[in-house]
């Protein structure tokens, strides 16, 4: 029987009038794997900070067993400015001992790329006080991963990781053998993580078996059944479900919940977005030129980040950008936005883009723009626009849109000088959707929103008509939003991953064990590098690529149409086996031009 960890007994904890959490009692026990979601303000770090007993309930108790050891990550870290990487989180360990201890070197590759933390000024040796947050919360979350615990409390550990960190910290808690409780808005982290999860709402918490998506199906359930949210809540869950079920990428493998009920809740919703429909309006809104690139070099002052790239962003498309910290994502989409703002004008370090003349560009960057702190957060809506088309018939009025995103009645009136971060990124999105663009750049839309913004954010864009790059190391956010995910993969080069974010990861690795090999063996036995191709060659094989992924977009297309087809002639078995085999057709053309394109990808 596993042996209780920490007891919350009866705790209560009220701020001013309201109380944030009201007669709460849970436990954590050994193995024990817990993410706690809610809404942003419901108490999610309240609680685990009073877990942690780092704060002190109003009412109530929080035990833990004798001799626990704890971990915990908060959002401010308690590092020694004045000490170097090496003390805070190595120690006094000489480098023969901790160089041979597997799990800090482990941890050392996993959050910092190397063993000689690359990017930071003199690796081990460098002071705190001068880096950021983001470097400073690595450093906290490394030298709590190397200490050994019985419990360890992470509050948002994912911010400031990219994809490839996030995966690794997956991987690496899922194999350590101490109980976790984890407040995170990465719903793919939860699926990957965590086998229970606790749900902060309005003063209380539910309680859910599994990971993220059986607490989707669970929550759908119990709100049916019990018929006390509305109905506009609950159809947002049973979508995000539906998604889920219908075979979402990088889901738990073994999910816990009953299929057949799972199908029952979501026999009559309809894929998130029909793409066919989308299509046809966004290249009536667009044309057929969006963004065409040729041959462009992209630099950030005199680094030089892509170069060569041939490359299309056409009517409808919705792509993921995906890729190392310092890559050139960002700088992309800044050369793109330059390039569509001065009407061609601005053109990167080498090459061309091409803008249509259509094109209206909303650009969310990762900073927060700054609003007259007086104005209400509907004045600040309004000042854009009143109304606002978002395609098929759809309007809405300032004041819904402000609701979908989670300012109710009450908060549309609240002073923008009184937000929080999340709300101000919500109200920053929200203005740029009110402007009615062809064309969105988000860049880290993610960032400082809860589970369920992110789901209302979600739905919004499932019927938005017109070309969008995310930017984005929320995993679940670029699969649930995009239909293609490109990777920048540190050599300059911009490639499409037919298998998406998957794909990335393994090219990320094999790349990072062919550099770790190349550098064993000694230069003097270094075999000859292959010639390189021409520039010639490499524009002809990038115009196949272009035309190959045109017509994976087309048997996606088909596919789509298919599937419906065979969902409405369910009945006529004859119908059936006859649509299934134009499916397997289809999958074997897409099988042979995946291939084809990761050949000429070589070349390209």
């Amino acid at each position: 029987m596993a042996v209780n960890l920490v007891n919350v007994e009866n705790v209560s904890k009220v701020y001013g009038t309201r109380a944030l959490l009201d007669g709460i009692s849970l436990g954590v026990s050994e193995g024990d794997r817990i993410g706690v979601v809610g809404r942003n303000g419901d108490g999610k770090t309240t609680l685990i900070r009073m877990l942690a007993r780092l704060e002190e309930a109003d009412t109530g108790r929080v035990t833990h067993s004798g001799g626990l050891r704890i971990g915990v990550l908060t959002q401010h870290d308690s590092l020694d400015p004045a000490a170097t990487v090496r003390h805070e989180v190595i120690g006094d360990l000489a480098d023969h001992e901790w160089a041979g201890n597997a799990k800090v070197r482990d941890v050392l590759t996993g959050l910092f790329g190397g063993l000689d933390l690359p990017g930071f000024p003199k690796g081990l040796d460098t002071v705190i006080g001068p880096l950021s947050g983001g470097e400073r919360r690595r450093i906290a979350l490394a030298k709590l991963l190397i200490e050994e615990q019985d419990l360890i409390v992470l509050d948002e550990p994912t911010n400031h990781l990219d994809v490839e960190g996030i995966s690794w910290l997956a991987e690496h808690l899922r194999s350590r053998r101490s109980a976790l409780v984890c407040v995170t808005h990465d719903r793919w982290f939860l699926d990957q993580v965590c086998t229970r999860m606790w749900d902060v709402q309005r003063g209380d918490v539910y309680e859910y078996e599994g990971g993220y998506s059986d607490y989707v199906f669970a929550r759908a359930e119990r709100e049916r059944i019990a018929a006390t949210e509305e109905v506009k809540r609950q159809n947002l869950v049973r979508k995000e479900l539906a998604w889920l079920r219908r075979g979402a990428p990088a889901r738990t493998s073994k999910p816990r919940f009953r299929v057949e009920a799972a199908n029952e809740l979501i026999k009559d919703v309809p894929p998130p977005r029909d793409s066919s429909e989308l299509m046809k309006f966004a290249s009536s809104r667009l044309g057929k030129t969006v963004f065409d690139l040729e041959d462009v070099t992209v630099q950030a002052g005199p680094k030089v980040l892509l170069q060569h790239i041939t490359w299309q962003l056409g009517p409808g498309d919705r792509i993921g950008l995906v890729g190392v910290n310092g890559a050139g994502k960002t700088s992309l989409l800044r050369a793109l936005a330059e390039a569509a703002r001065s009407d061609g004008e601005v053109q990167p370090a080498a090459g061309s883009v091409r803008v249509g003349k259509t094109v209206k560009l909303a650009y969310l960057s990762q900073e927060v723009a700054e609003l007259d702190p007086t104005w209400r957060v509907l004045q600040a809506v309004q000042a854009v626009r009143e109304r606002v088309d978002l395609g098929k018939g759809r309007e809405m009025t300032a004041g819904q849109l402000c609701e979908t995103f989670g300012f109710n009645k009450d908060k549309q009136w609240t002073p923008v000088g009184d937000l929080s971060g999340g709300e101000r990124r919500r109200l920053q999105l929200l203005r740029l959707l009110m402007d009615e663009p062809n064309v969105l750049f988000l860049d880290e839309p993610t960032n400082d929103l809860d589970i369920e913004t992110l789901t209302q954010l979600e739905d919004v864009l499932d019927g938005w008509p017109g070309s969008m790059i995310v930017i984005s190391h929320d995993r679940f956010f670029v699969e649930r939003t995009t239909d293609r995910v490109f990777a920048l993969l540190g050599d300059g080069t911009l490639r499409m991953l037919p298998r998406g974010i998957d794909e990335y990861l393994e090219r990320r690795k094999r790349m990072e064990e062919t550099a770790a090999a190349a550098a064993s063996v000694p230069a003097a036995s270094a075999q000859t590098a292959a010639p390189e191709r021409s520039a010639a060659d490499q524009r002809a094989a990038k115009k196949e690529l272009q035309k190959i992924e045109r017509q994976l977009d087309k048997v996606s297309e088909k596919e789509t149409k298919l599937h419906a087809a065979i969902a409405e002639q369910a009945t006529d078995f004859a119908k059936v086996a006859e649509l299934d085999a134009e499916l397997r057709e289809l999958a074997g053309q897409r099988d042979e031009l995946e291939l084809r394109w990761l050949e000429l990808a070589e070349d390209a």
